[in-house]
């Protein structure tokens, strides 16, 4: 709850409509001047004796115009709890201190749960009713239990699809509709047979995940296969040394320099939904190819940048950490140095003998960890077998 004197109230409305509201809720709807919302949402309520507005779409499109009653005693409608995938986040961040109070009703996550019995505390949430589906990717593994927030029949449906293609068909799903209202509604079925074509919104999916689909491991170093590329990746035991080495921590930034597939970048956004990364690739095919990697493997949230790197790094948020993979000489390591602040990190790898001998030099003048990385891998070899080595490769990390 903000303190003050606040101009804005943001209630928590369900499908009961008045009957669910508090009666702070019901206070603030009887002194507003002014009550906003969705259509739905004000649909819900009975006639007002002040003014009403609906808020448009686009939602950013009407934070201006709200901003504008600053002052007034408005009221603005959010679903259930607006600080849970809901609108209450997005206002605030435009809001200062004490001008807002919220009154949250409960959320259809809670509903949901309540409804089939889970702890929600086990249960992952997730709101996709403006994001890909394929943010489930990490989270699909037998046993796993998730409510997901969507947009619509046709989303439930494509939601349905995407886990039967990745072999999650078993699933057993339940379709939640409208909850806590007179048009509440709860169909169960599998994500490989979905019938329903009347799903009306809103609407969530609880999922319980079953089958022999592919599970993403979380540890550092997943399979080459994983990423679509053209040889240009970090291989497998290479890309394991060099996360750790990196060290992905919540909420930091990663800038990963000369991105290729993307690879490096992708497994520090798998480490904690927090991270945030920066890939820089001056090839427009493999800065493509990053994207949808990265939207595959449901980090959509990685910002691809192309074009050389020296010329992009400039006004970009500062970094925790950084890769330099590829495109590396002296003009970039001066500039990361002269740019980067105290405490970050840079892991740089070399497979030529010239960005050895750079690095090599680096490292007598800056320190850090200097490794050679030689790896080997058994291959048939007649009727016998061998090892075929790689190119052997070294990594220089340190911190600034």
């Amino acid at each position: 709850m903000a303190e003050g004197n606040p101009w804005l109230t943001i209630v928590g409305i369900g499908e009961d409509g008045p009957a669910g509201l508090s009666p702070a809720s019901r206070s603030a709807l009887d002194n507003a001047a002014l009550v906003v919302g969705a259509a739905r949402h004000l649909s819900l309520l009975p006639d007002l004796a002040c003014a009403t507005e609906t808020w448009p779409v686009p939602f950013e499109a009407g934070i201006a115009r709200l901003l504008a009653r600053r002052g007034e005693r408005v009221v603005m409608l959010a679903s259930g709890d607006p600080f849970w995938f809901g609108a209450g986040g997005t206002l605030a961040r435009h809001l200062r201190a004490g001008e807002w109070i919220a009154h949250p009703a409960p959320s259809t996550f809670a509903l949901a749960a309540a409804r089939l019995g889970w702890r929600i505390e086990e249960t992952l949430c997730l709101g996709l009713h403006a994001a890909p589906v394929a943010r489930l990717r990490p989270h699909l593994a037998p046993g796993t239990r998730a409510i997901v927030l969507l947009r619509d029949g046709n989303a439930v449906r494509d939601a349905a699809r995407y886990l039967a293609d990745r072999g999650f068909g078993a699933s057993a799903v339940t379709v939640l509709e409208a909850l806590g209202g007179a048009r509440e509604r709860i169909r169960h079925a599998t994500a490989a047979v979905m019938p329903f074509a009347d799903i009306a919104h809103p609407v969530a999916l609880a999922v319980e995940v079953a089958g022999d689909g592919r599970v993403l491991p979380r540890a550092g170093g997943i399979d080459d296969d994983w990423f679509a590329h053209d040889g240009q990746i970090t291989k497998r035991a290479a890309r394991a040394l060099t996360l750790s080495a990196l060290a992905p921590r919540p909420r930091e930034l990663l800038w990963d320099i000369g991105a290729g597939s993307g690879s490096i970048a992708i497994e520090w956004l798998l480490a904690h939904p927090s991270t945030a990364a920066i890939a820089f690739e001056r090839d427009a095919g493999r800065a493509e190819r990053a994207r949808g990697n990265a939207a595959a493997l449901g980090v959509d949230r990685l910002l691809v940048v192309e074009g050389a790197a020296l010329a992009m790094l400039a006004d970009r948020p500062p970094p925790a950490a950084v890769f330099v993979g590829g495109g590396m000489d002296d003009a970039l390591l001066d500039r990361l140095f002269a740019q980067l602040a105290a405490g970050t990190r840079l892991v740089a790898n070399a497979v030529t003998l010239e960005s050895e001998a750079l690095l090599a030099r680096w490292h007598a003048a800056k320190g850090g960890r200097l490794l050679r990385i030689d790896l080997s891998e058994a291959v048939p070899l007649g009727g016998r077998r061998g090892w075929r080595a790689s190119y052997p490769l070294v990594q220089w990390s340190v911190t600034l």
